[in-house]
C-alpha cells in the first residue's frame, strides 16, 4: 500500500489552509478553493486539507461511510495520528451526507460549553451559489448555498448555541455552514 503524500511545505501550507478555512466560516455559504493535495478516495482534495489542517493526534475522528476504508485509515494513522471513534465522540467527522446522517449522533455541545460540539465534513457536497437563503453573523444582506437537507440543517441551526458546525468539501471547493447562520428554504 502507498500512501499519498501531505503537506510539501506543512507549516506554511496549514497556515495558508487555515486562514482560508477562517474566511469560509466567516463568511456562511462563500465557496472557497484550498490548495489541492493527493488524498485516497474517496476522500476529496479539500477535505485531505482540512483534516492536515485541523486534526491531529488529540482529535478524535470519526469516519462514515465509503471514506472509512483502509487507505483512508492509514492516511490518517499517518499523517494525522488521530484516534478514529464513532460518531458520539467525534469531533470531527468525514463522509458524505448521507452517511453522516443523523446529525444527532454527534456532541451537540451544552449550554455550558457549546464549544464541544463535532464539526461535520461532509465531502462530494454540491457546491454551488444558489438554493437555501443563509442570513446572520458574517453575511451582509444573504447569501445563498446548495444544501443537501434544509429541514435537518435547519433544526440544527435552532440549536444555537448549541449545535454542529459544516464544512462542505467538493474537488479542492469548500463551503462553510457554521451553527450560527440561519438557513431560508430553498
Amino acid at each position: 500500500m502507498q500512501l499519498t503524500q501531505g503537506f510539501a511545505d506543512p507549516a506554511i501550507d496549514a497556515a495558508r489552509v487555515f486562514r482560508i478555512v477562517l474566511d469560509a466560516m466567516s463568511h456562511p455559504g462563500r465557496i472557497v478553493a484550498l490548495p489541492g493535495i493527493d488524498a485516497p478516495a474517496p476522500c476529496s482534495p479539500a477535505a485531505a486539507s482540512v483534516l492536515l489542517t485541523l486534526v491531529d493526534g488529540t482529535t478524535p475522528l470519526h469516519l462514515a461511510g465509503a471514506h472509512d476504508c483502509d487507505a483512508m485509515r492509514d492516511w490518517v494513522r499517518f499523517h494525522l495520528g488521530a484516534p478514529l471513534v464513532g460518531p458520539q465522540g467525534a469531533a470531527f467527522a468525514l463522509g458524505t451526507w448521507p452517511a453522516l446522517g443523523p446529525l444527532s449522533a454527534y456532541p451537540q455541545g451544552s449550554a455550558e460549553y457549546p464549544d464541544r460540539s463535532a464539526t461535520l465534513i461532509v465531502d462530494g457536497a454540491e457546491l454551488r451559489r444558489e438554493g437555501a437563503r443563509l442570513t446572520g453573523p458574517g453575511i451582509a444582506h444573504e447569501a445563498f448555498l446548495t444544501l443537501p437537507d434544509v429541514a435537518a440543517l435547519q433544526a440544527n441551526a435552532a440549536q444555537f448555541p448549541r449545535g454542529l458546525d459544516i464544512l462542505f468539501t467538493s474537488g479542492t471547493q469548500l463551503a462553510a455552514l457554521p451553527r450560527s447562520t440561519r438557513i431560508g428554504g430553498a
